[in-house]
């Protein structure tokens, strides 16, 4: 019974716009901070899925051509 109450009552706090406003504030720079510090980790993989993607694509262009179908059209 008390529990619940509590948590009744905090989720009442939470919901106030000054609150929530303050818990942003709060936040804001810890997640500036990892974001900063994540940000190489976020190039290199985005820069091995394009390299990723480009080699399929090299792969299944290469596939195609190679089929005796293509070849004949092609020709």
């Amino acid at each position: 019974m008390l529990k619940e109450t509590i948590i009744k009552e905090c989720l009442v706090l939470l919901k106030r716009d000054d609150v929530k406003k303050e818990i942003k504030n709060l936040i804001s720079p810890l997640i500036e901070l990892i974001l900063v510090e994540i940000y190489p980790y976020l190039y290199f993989a985005l820069m091995f899925f394009f390299i990723g993607f480009c080699l399929n694509l090299v792969i299944f262009i290469l596939l195609i051509y190679n089929k005796p179908f293509f070849q004949k059209m092609l020709n």
